[in-house]
């Protein structure tokens, strides 16, 4: 019953957040500079033409008066439709979501996989080698731009080695996809049982997931080890040790009492990422939400662009409430 009130405590304040996310990302995109209306008609349009556009797409309307309009469709579940694909923003949006979803998911297992093994590590012997490496590699890590270690990983793996597919896409142009269930390609592969196409999924994710987890792998390694660092120096962890209580359990007790701190980088990386791996997937021509909203802000294709903040603002959204709950678990004295 406490965890249930504590949820729809946290529901709450989801609707106004997003409205709130809407407004300003609205404002935000009308303020890019560009005349829908210009381009979709292209250099040759008439001024009459133009006028006449835009008077149908509601361009000539107050600011305030495009956003109620905007929020009246977006009621009835309308994001708009791109003019250059020339469907639903909402269709493009579930057909490449999932993408980017795929991607940054895999990414993000990576970089904990690296950050808090080699935060452990270094906790555990502040003074040893494998302290230095991680102490080395998390600066490494927070100041390499990824589109600039995607292109090093493609020239070595792909150019030189010849290891993996070409950076183009998520599978094989000669490969069959399977059929779409849950639009990630990978678990999709393995429901159909197209073990074809799975390994070349496997192949196209391996430099993109790479570059994603080597570069986010640094806060969490940072979190980890200054945390973990900081609890064993504790005097209840020098005082269990007195006790002469063993090791792995301090070391447990410890972790135990760092896992906050860790899971809320780790949550705020997952929701930076959505936005944030825009430019690898331009790198590798991944076809995801990220490179449909950047083609969108190029083209002055408006929503396409809010439709992709509005879904990575409900996916974040989710993903702290996820977190929230997390910390209930851990610590139930949160929820009072």
């Amino acid at each position: 019953m406490n965890l249930l009130l504590f949820i729809g405590r946290r529901l709450l304040f989801i609707a106004p957040q997003l409205l709130g996310i809407v407004l300003v990302s609205f404002m935000l995109v009308k303020s890019i500079p560009g005349d829908p209306a210009v381009l979709m008609l292209g250099p040759t349009a008439t001024p009459e033409a133009i006028a006449s556009l835009r008077n149908s797409l509601g361009l000539d309307y107050s600011l305030p008066v495009q956003f109620w309009i905007y929020l009246q469709h977006l009621a009835l579940g309308d994001l708009g439709t791109s003019w250059q694909t020339t469907r639903p923003v909402l269709e493009d949006l579930l057909q490449r979501f999932p993408a980017t979803l795929e991607l940054v998911t895999l990414g993000l297992l990576t970089a904990v996989v690296i950050g808090i093994s080699l935060g452990l590590a270094s906790a555990f012997n502040r003074h040893g080698v494998l302290a230095r490496i991680a102490d080395f590699y998390g600066l490494g890590a927070g100041s390499l731009p990824d589109f600039w270690l995607a292109l090093v990983l493609i020239f070595v793996f792909y150019t030189l080695l010849q290891w993996v597919p070409a950076p183009l896409g998520r599978i094989d142009i000669a490969v069959i996809p399977p059929n779409p269930i849950t639009g990630f390609l990978t678990v999709d592969c393995l429901l159909t049982g197209n073990w074809e196409a799975l390994r070349s999924a496997l192949g196209h994710l391996l430099l993109p997931v790479m570059t994603l987890g080597l570069i986010n792998a640094g806060p969490i390694l940072k979190m980890t080890q200054s945390t973990m660092e900081k609890i064993l120096q504790s005097d209840f962890s020098h005082y269990q040790v007195l006790c002469g209580i063993p090791h792995r359990m301090v070391v447990r007790h410890a972790l135990h009492n760092a896992l906050p701190s860790v899971v809320t980088i780790i949550s705020v990386l997952y929701g930076y990422l959505i936005g944030g791996a825009v430019l690898v997937e331009i790198v590798f021509s991944w076809g995801g939400a990220g490179q449909y909203a950047v083609q969108g802000v190029l083209n002055s294709d408006l929503y396409p662009v809010l439709g992709f903040v509005l879904f990575s603002a409900i996916f974040s959204l989710f993903v702290y409430l996820f977190v929230d709950i997390i910390y209930f678990t851990i610590d139930p004295r949160i929820g009072h």
